[in-house]
């Protein structure tokens, strides 16, 4: 396995670039998004897990747990978890039971958490069963039809092009191979769409920027990434267009979250 380049103090040290009110009315259209998204991610590691728990109400464990369950994973299976973070979802297939899981990130800092965490479950034949590598969702540092399951956990909107990364989902891919993906979705009852509005734009931002310490503007990203990206038809289309069948769009806790399976077909 490549070994993924840890962060050095100094850029550690370093801020980067934060978003800016007008970035944030469209950030998906922005030229330097790649960029500026490592950066935020890279800033708001350390304290990732934590905000991720509290701002859900730990549902956030709960929407994995619902992933896996959807992927149907088999004893054999080899799966890639894309934009795998620290681990969280990476952690979850491997402890369903999977062959082995690669989990792929371009923030060496989520990396770098993910490493340290890291559950040390092995094979039948010893082998470890979960390794990172430093990876782009658009160009996968992998073979084709190499794996039975696909995963991108809340990692979809922050790709600077989601089509040509939904193509690369499905050439590494075997065919009859499951994609699940998560995403923020909008919630279908009135009363429950202002309170997520409210919750999201105006308190998750400060508190979350609170325990973070961030100087990027990371939590003022998430609701305007979540609120200017595709919609559930959109991105079923989308993934329709890239070859998947089968596909589904299942909503949880009131459809805050979706929940998309799709099938490689054969």
């Amino acid at each position: 396995m490549p070994e993924h380049p840890s962060t050095t103090p100094a850029a550690a040290a370093a801020t980067p670039e934060g978003w800016t009110a007008a970035e944030l009315t469209d950030p998906h259209r922005h030229a330097a998004k790649a960029e500026k998204v490592r950066g935020m991610f890279g800033a708001i590691a350390h304290s990732y897990d934590l905000n991720n728990r509290i701002h859900s109400l730990w549902r956030d464990q709960a929407w994995r747990r619902y992933a896996v369950k959807a992927a149907g994973v088999r004893p054999t299976d080899e799966v890639v978890d894309v934009a795998c973070g620290t681990g969280d979802l990476t952690e979850a297939f491997a402890r369903a039971g999977a062959a082995s899981v690669i989990g792929i990130d371009f923030t060496p800092g989520m990396l770098d958490v993910a490493e340290k965490r890291r559950t040390r479950l092995r094979d039948s034949a010893g082998r470890e069963r979960i390794s990172y590598r430093l990876g782009d969702a658009q160009e996968l540092p992998l073979g084709d039809s190499c794996a039975d399951i696909v995963s991108i956990a809340f990692g979809i909107r922050n790709v600077a092009d989601p089509a040509r990364a939904v193509r690369e989902f499905r050439r590494i891919l075997r065919p009859g191979g499951r994609l699940v993906v998560l995403e923020f979705g909008a919630p279908r009852l009135r009363v429950m769409r202002w309170f997520n509005d409210l919750y999201c734009k105006k308190l998750m931002p400060i508190t979350a920027t609170i325990i973070s310490g961030d100087r990027t503007g990371a939590y003022r990203y998430l609701p305007a990434s979540v609120q200017t990206f595709m919609s559930t038809e959109e991105f079923r289309g989308l993934l329709q267009e890239c070859g998947f069948a089968e596909i589904t769009a299942t909503p949880l806790t009131g459809g805050i979250c979706v929940c998309y399976r799709a099938v490689a077909p054969g």
